[in-house]
């Protein structure tokens, strides 16, 4: 039997308009850190997607890398996202909020005091950017700087940051949290043996670089629920410096199976290389089915037609799309449609303002004589 992926579909716990997710994007709009009517606007317009999974959110003062993002730590900050589930609600779409600590790929000029950033080492990051303040004040991309090593406990803390944004994310209205678990941030920093060089129960063996990641997915379960936590990874990636490593798919394995024992929403897997790194490799993700019966999200460089392959193939459920949904706010509409799209403008992806943010024109728009 086809799918249709444009029809309502009940896909694990997620009762979605259409199998259409779109994916999250570090867009830079808030110069306070508090989601205003401009993000509700933003995400308004893209509610067509069956669920959005908002842009990174910081869970503390400390788990920032770019100037000018959310967060979801404050009491201000929630009362600012309920604007946002609200208008994306009234159009019959899903929300999860991402939640993100971006580690080590950071800059002191994003933190707190101007502190160094904390990673599972203190290895530094030293061709990864940050979006900060260089040394004459003037924004833009900087080098990452050298970090500092988590404490044991302090590991834990973050967990407790992950779990209690978790809980904010809920109170601001959201269905949901996907943890950050990709992209070369700081929970994948734990995964990989050549940033991570932990001796205590965090590091050594694929079990305990995997220790962060379950334990904080159990934290957020405990304060919100199973159905409510779905998680992004990004096997065989390459950003924010981190190298390949021999144990790459047995980890993955491992991830899949321990995620499945509990039941998450979904696994969100991002192919990086959409972004100039690293391609899955041809037959993982059908490997991945099959060591993970849950809800799957597909991202990177995406289509109709490759969506609708690979989920009547059964290898994923949802489909996810990401830069075609900035300059593309109807996205879902010109995809049914076979319209055309139309390009984005990457020196607008991020900065304050609407211009590149809320003023892309649907198709509709563009075709009015």
């Amino acid at each position: 039997m086809t799918t249709n992926i444009f029809e309502p579909a009940t896909i694990g716990s997620l009762k979605l308009k259409n199998r259409i997710a779109m994916a999250p994007m570090t867009r830079a709009r808030n110069a306070d850190g508090i989601p205003n009517d401009a993000n509700a606007l933003y995400y308004a317009q893209r509610s067509g997607a069956g669920l959005i999974i908002t842009e990174g959110t910081a869970i503390s003062d400390t788990a920032k890398g770019v100037l000018y993002i959310p967060g979801l730590y404050k009491p201000e900050q929630v009362k600012g996202w309920k604007k946002v589930t609200r208008a994306v609600h009234e159009n019959g779409s899903t929300i999860f909020s991402q939640l993100w600590h971006v580690g080590r790929v950071s800059h002191t000029s994003n933190q707190p005091g101007g502190i160094a950033p904390v990673g599972p080492s203190d290895i530094q990051a030293a061709t990864s950017f940050a979006w900060g303040f260089d040394q004459n004040g003037n924004e833009g991309f900087v080098i990452s700087s050298k970090p500092r090593a988590l404490s044991t406990n302090e590991v834990k803390q973050v967990a407790d940051n992950f779990a209690n944004a978790a809980k904010n994310a809920i109170e601001a209205g959201f269905d949901g949290v996907e943890l950050h678990a990709a992209n070369g941030y700081l929970i994948e920093q734990f995964l990989n043996p050549f940033v991570n060089n932990r001796t205590d129960e965090y590091g050594g063996n694929v079990e305990n670089r995997a220790r962060f990641l379950l334990e904080t997915v159990d934290a957020c379960i405990e304060a919100i629920g199973k159905d409510k936590v779905g998680i992004r990874l990004t096997p065989y990636g390459g950003l924010g410096d981190l190298p390949h490593y021999e144990e790459i798919e047995p980890t993955y394995q491992y991830l899949a199976k321990e995620l499945a024992k509990r039941n998450i929403a979904y696994i969100h897997i991002m192919d990086q290389q959409s972004k100039g790194s690293h391609a899955l490799p041809d037959g993982f993700i059908e490997r991945f089915r099959s060591w993970y019966d849950g809800v799957i999200i597909l991202a990177g460089s995406m289509d109709r037609e490759k969506s609708e392959k690979l989920i009547n193939a059964g290898t994923i459920d949802i489909a996810g799309f990401g830069e075609p949904f900035i300059s593309n706010p109807d996205l879902v509409e010109r995809l049914q449609n076979n319209w055309k799209l139309t390009p984005p403008k990457r020196e607008l992806h991020y900065g304050l303002g609407s211009h590149g943010y809320t003023d892309w024109e649907t198709y509709k728009e563009t075709v009015m004589v």
